[in-house]
């Protein structure tokens, strides 16, 4: 690892509180000193901007004021307020943690570093986030952005993937934060990172230290940090059934839970299958796309019948990328044959080949009277029931847009 000297540490900490004390940023959870405030949002800024959190985290505390209120709701109006954030394992383990908090501590925080450590969904990051900034303990914080500033600034060229980079980085943290002055040393080395040591194109100029940095007096300031690439999301064609109700259940669309573990868990979404073989990316032609559709659908004891395709959209997770081709379909209510019917579980790889249609998947409809209850897990909605359930964003965005033009309002 590269050595420090002591006059570029000072210099570092002393220009780095001046300008943060003439330029932060006026945020809420800035406002007050409340750890639970300043836990909430640094669980939602993880792998999101701040001008998307601040009104997720104003509506957020308006109706959890306290841990207690957190602790005590329905675990669907936790996740209903959350929605369009993702990674909603945050809110889940949120939640988890303050019912921790009630039970361990009284519904208070604690000024104790290994008992924050140790609640739900909160890592060293986090640990170190709380205990400086709502505390103002001495504790590093050290997120992507702060690597970036130091990898720059201290020219540490050591993968920042690497646990004993990090370690080096936690243990300058601690020999930069100046004493008494840990709360506002963590939030303006995170403030740097985000307004000025910006990932691509760096604003060397308007950077407080720039005097003084390795990185940019060697010429590596867009090169650092060293980083090695993460594994590309896998792709994952999908078939979407936009199913539209009649009789009893027209203008509704048919939706369903998933599974109480697992993505997404406990989130309302669309039906949709897996389509194509394995290792298969590219787009499967519509007619066979809906046969496929239609088969997968009776699997699971929903009868409709794709009519048309409708559009293409897209979800990225860390690990998986959907590639989503939306059909609208009909609910089926006359008797037809029960051919060709298959076995498909919502999650399962298909056993399909793209180079044909299954012929008879469209007629493989069993008989269903008018009106019959949707399956287990599967429920009619109209467009008032999208203020009380949860859905991830490309589906809250393809019902709100079916609605919509159904109501001629797009």
């Amino acid at each position: 690892m590269t050595t420090h000297t002591l006059e570029q540490k000072r210099y570092f900490s002393f220009e780095l509180l001046n300008w943060y004390t003439r330029s932060k940023r006026d945020l809420p959870w800035r406002r007050h000193r409340n750890p639970f405030y300043i836990w909430i949002s640094e669980i939602m800024l993880q792998q999101t901007r701040v001008d998307t959190v601040i009104p997720y985290f104003n509506r957020f505390i308006a109706r959890f004021p306290t841990i207690e209120a957190l602790a005590e709701a329905p675990e669907e109006d936790v996740l209903k307020l959350w929605e369009g954030l993702g990674y909603y394992s945050r809110a889940r383990n949120l939640q988890t943690a303050a019912k921790q908090v009630v039970e361990l501590h009284g519904g208070e925080v604690p000024d104790d570093t290994q008992a924050v450590a140790a609640l739900k969904g909160v890592g060293p990051y986090t640990t170190g986030a709380i205990m400086s900034i709502a505390f103002n303990r001495p504790e590093p914080a050290v997120d992507g952005n702060v690597m970036r500033v130091l990898s720059r600034y201290f020219l540490i060229e050591e993968d920042i993937m690497k646990g004993s980079t990090r370690a080096h980085m936690e243990s300058l943290v601690r020999e930069l934060i100046p004493e008494g002055r840990a709360s506002d040393f963590n939030q303006a080395l995170m403030e740097l990172g985000a307004l000025v040591c910006t990932p691509k194109s760096p604003q060397c100029l308007t950077c407080p230290v720039m005097e003084h940095c390795s990185g940019r007096l060697a010429g590596r300031e867009e090169t650092l940090p060293v980083k090695t690439k993460a594994k590309p999301p896998r792709l994952e064609p999908r078939s979407v059934a936009l199913i539209e109700g009649s009789g009893a259940n027209a203008g509704r669309l048919l939706v369903r839970q998933r599974p109480a573990k697992g993505l997404l868990a406990r989130m309302w979404e669309l039906p949709h299958e897996l389509v194509g073989p394995e290792g298969y990316n590219g787009p499967v032609p519509d007619e066979p796309a809906m046969d496929h559709l239609a088969a997968h659908l009776l699997a699971e004891g929903v009868l409709a019948r794709p009519v048309r395709f409708v559009r293409e959209a897209e979800h990225t997770f860390s690990h998986i990328h959907w590639n989503l081709r939306v059909f609208q379909c009909e609910e089926a209510a006359s008797p037809v044959e029960e051919a060709g019917r298959q076995s498909l579980a919502a999650e399962q790889r298909a056993d399909y080949s793209i180079d044909g249609a299954k012929p008879g998947a469209l007629i493989a409809l069993a008989e269903q009277e008018k009106g019959t209850a949707p399956p287990a897990g599967y429920r009619w909605i109209s467009e008032a029931d999208m203020d009380t359930l949860a859905f991830p964003k490309v589906f809250l965005d393809l019902i709100t847009e079916y609605f919509a033009k159904k109501a001629g309002t797009l």
